[in-house]
């Protein structure tokens, strides 16, 4: 294992700068997700660990080494990509144990090493099929059996469940979270995904436009987003944002609402600012009256989402909702959970 860093990176095609000046340390051990939208430049990034893409400026130091000019074979790293790359004539069994005899390890290690892999991923029983006898989620954990085989010092993963359906994602998130708990070998995960990167990372790294916008824990980023683009990624159902206005000690809407506040810095008043609650942190009955559009119930919640003053608000509530779409329902924000972002740098202020 190694920790992994990533210092003063950047990455140009051409005039195009698309990596800005990127540092990040990930200790050894450490579970790091790299998230945020299409274009980002996340998987830029990972592939510039790997050694896939080259390095414009900056260095990478995986353990003691720089790898800069090294070829990915020689980074002691393995990927596991959102594609399978499985070869379809192969078994299983070689399938995993490929690399290794590409090294030529001997026959009785690499049978060893594969035979522990697939204890570990729970495919022993699938070690003599081949890949098109296996479903999505077998074809996933045989991808990431060959790359535990290696023993490598970082696990590379980008976006290894976007093929996956809904209910298969989430088992596949606790069987990679339940294999770096047992493995303990430093991990840096890409997905565009916010709940996976919430569930499984240590710390979240947040990408927009080749720059960080914020790294911290999972609930860190959830509880005090540095700036309105973190605070509208992370959180599912988003955060409801209003503009306006604070005035007296209360959040005046661009519309017109008046919003409860909590504490606000000496100063603020007057301020244009965006006043930000999470739907979670909103419970039924209250100040804010708002007229219903849509009810979705999910079973154990339902989620209401409603025109406040001609703008949209989702709460999400862990009581039964009786309200159908044009009745009028009322609301309260928790002003402690409150967020209020500066209008013109997008930063937080509370």
């Amino acid at each position: 294992m190694a920790s992994v860093d990533i210092i003063d990176v950047r990455k140009s095609y051409g005039d195009q700068e698309v990596i800005h000046g990127l540092s990040i340390t990930i200790a050894d051990g450490e579970f790091v997700a790299l998230v945020g939208p299409s274009g980002c430049g996340k998987s830029t990034l990972l592939r510039m660990v790997a050694g896939l893409e080259d390095i414009s400026a900056g260095s990478i130091r995986i353990g003691d080494r720089v790898v800069n000019a090294l070829p990915p074979k020689d980074r002691d790293i393995a990927m596991v990509f959102q594609t399978y790359a499985l070869y379809p004539h192969k078994t299983v069994a070689e399938n995993m144990g490929f690399a290794l005899k590409l090294r030529k390890t001997p026959r009785a290690e690499i049978d060893e090493r594969v035979r522990k892999a697939a204890e570990i991923l729970d495919l022993v029983p699938y070690l003599k099929r081949y890949p098109r006898q296996l479903s999505g989620g077998q074809r996933q954990r045989v991808a990431m059996g060959r790359a535990i085989v290696r023993a490598p010092q970082v696990f590379l993963f980008d976006e290894p469940l976007s093929n996956l359906d809904a209910k298969l994602r989430v088992q596949m998130r606790a069987e990679i979270k339940e294999l770096h708990q047992r493995l303990k070998t430093t991990t840096v995960y890409v997905t565009h995904d916010q709940v996976e990167a919430m569930t499984m990372a240590d710390r979240i790294v947040v990408l927009h436009d080749g720059i960080v916008e914020q790294m911290g824990t999972p609930l860190e980023l959830y509880d005090r987003p540095n700036n309105l683009f973190v605070a509208g990624f992370i959180g599912s159902p988003s955060m409801n944002m209003f503009k306006g206005t604070i005035r007296g000690g209360r959040f005046e809407t661009t519309s017109g609402v008046s919003l409860p506040l909590g504490a606000i810095p000496q100063g603020a008043d007057g301020l244009d600012a965006v006043y930000g609650i999470r739907p979670e942190h909103l419970t039924l009955g209250g100040p804010i009256t708002s007229q219903v559009t849509v009810i979705e119930p999910t079973g154990a919640e339902t989620q209401v989402i409603a025109r406040l003053g001609g703008e949209k608000i989702t709460g999400v509530f862990r009581e039964r909702v009786s309200a159908k779409p044009g009745d009028n329902i009322a609301m309260s924000p928790d002003v402690s959970l409150v967020h209020v972002f500066d209008a013109k740098s997008g930063k937080r202020i509370s």
